[in-house]
C-alpha cells in the first residue's frame, strides 16, 4: 500500500510485518510506507494494533518477553531488526512521546539537557542553545523562559507534554512518534499539541496513534485504519475520511462500531 508521493523521501517501508506476543498474533502482513516530513495517523478501536506497530518502529517492543517479529522495517532503506543494529543509536533518530507527560522529577533545563548530556555533551554553552532551541521548537519557551531552574513537576500537563517533545527534540531526530500524546490533556492544551505538530512537521516526519478522528482528520497527511492487528486502509487523510474504499472503514469512521 504505497501511497507515497514519488516525489518525497521515504522515512519508513515497512514490508509483510508479523508480530506475535507468544502465540498470539497482533500484527497481520503490514505492508505501508511513511513519507519525510509528513504526519501520519494511526486510528482504530482500543486494542486493534496501532500502539503495538508504533513500538515497532524504533524497537520498543524489545523491551516485551516473548515479541517476536518477522518481515521488514526498513528506516532511510536500511532493515532496523537486521543483527548488529545499534538500537539505541536508532531510538536517538526515532524519539518517542508517550500518552501521558512523562517529565523526569528534575529542573525544566535539565530535563531537555538529559539526552544531550548523555551523547557526551558538557558544554554549557552548547548545552544552553540545545535547550532554548528545543523549547522554542516546541512552543513552550515563552511560558518557561524565566523557570527554567524550576521543578518541571509543577508544569500543567499540557506544558508537560511539550516538555517531553522538546526533550525529544533536543536529539535532534529524524522523526517523531508520538502514542495518544494528548489523550491525557484538555482541550485547550489538545489545541496547542495539534498547532505545535503542525508546526514540527516542517522539519520532522511524525506518526501519532490517535483515538480522536477529528484530530486525525485536523493534523495528518496520512492515515492508516487498523482492526484486529490488520491495516484495512492507508491513504491521503482527505480520502480516507471523504471516501473509503473499505465499508469497515467508513463503518468506524461514522460510528457504527468502535
Amino acid at each position: 500500500m504505497d501511497t507515497c508521493c514519488e516525489i518525497k523521501k521515504q522515512t519508513f517501508r515497512i514490508k509483510d510485518l508479523n508480530l506475535y506476543y507468544g502465540d498470539f498474533q497482533a500484527l497481520k502482513d503490514i505492508d505501508v510506507t511513511a513519507c519525510d516530513k509528513e504526519v501520519t495517523a494511526l486510528i482504530g478501536p482500543s486494542g486493534c494494533g496501532k500502539s503495538t506497530f508504533l513500538r515497532t518502529l524504533n524497537r520498543m517492543n524489545d523491551l516485551i518477553d516473548g515479541c517476536r517479529i518477522e518481515g521488514e522495517i526498513l528506516f532511510k532503506e536500511e532493515n532496523i531488526y537486521r543483527q548488529k543494529m545499534d538500537v539505541i543509536g536508532l531510538r536517538k533518530q526515532v524519539g518517542m512521546v508517550f500518552q501521558k507527560p512523562n517529565p523526569f522529577p528534575m529542573t525544566i533545563y535539565d530535563n531537555v539537557a538529559y539526552g544531550p548530556r548523555c551523547q557526551g555533551i558538557k558544554d554549557k554553552e552548547s548545552l544552553d542553545k540545545i535547550v532554548i532551541e528545543a523549547l522554542e521548537q516546541a512552543a513552550l519557551i515563552d511560558e518557561v523562559k524565566d523557570r527554567l531552574k524550576e521543578s518541571a513537576m509543577a508544569l500543567s500537563g499540557g506544558q508537560q507534554q511539550r516538555l517531553c517533545i522538546a526533550r525529544t527534540i533536543a536529539m535532534k531526530p529524524d522523526v517523531i512518534l508520538m502514542d495518544e500524546p494528548t489523550s491525557a490533556l484538555d482541550p485547550v492544551a489538545t489545541a496547542k499539541i495539534e498547532d505545535l505538530i503542525s508546526e514540527l512537521k516542517k522539519y520532522y516526519t511524525i506518526i501519532i496513534v490517535t483515538h480522536n478522528m477529528q484530530q486525525a482528520a485536523r493534523i495528518s497527511d496520512k492515515t492508516a485504519f487498523f482492526l484486529m492487528g490488520e491495516l484495512i486502509e492507508y491513504g491521503d487523510t482527505d480520502q480516507i475520511f471523504s471516501k473509503p474504499k473499505h465499508q469497515k472503514t467508513e463503518d468506524y469512521i461514522t460510528g457504527r462500531f468502535g
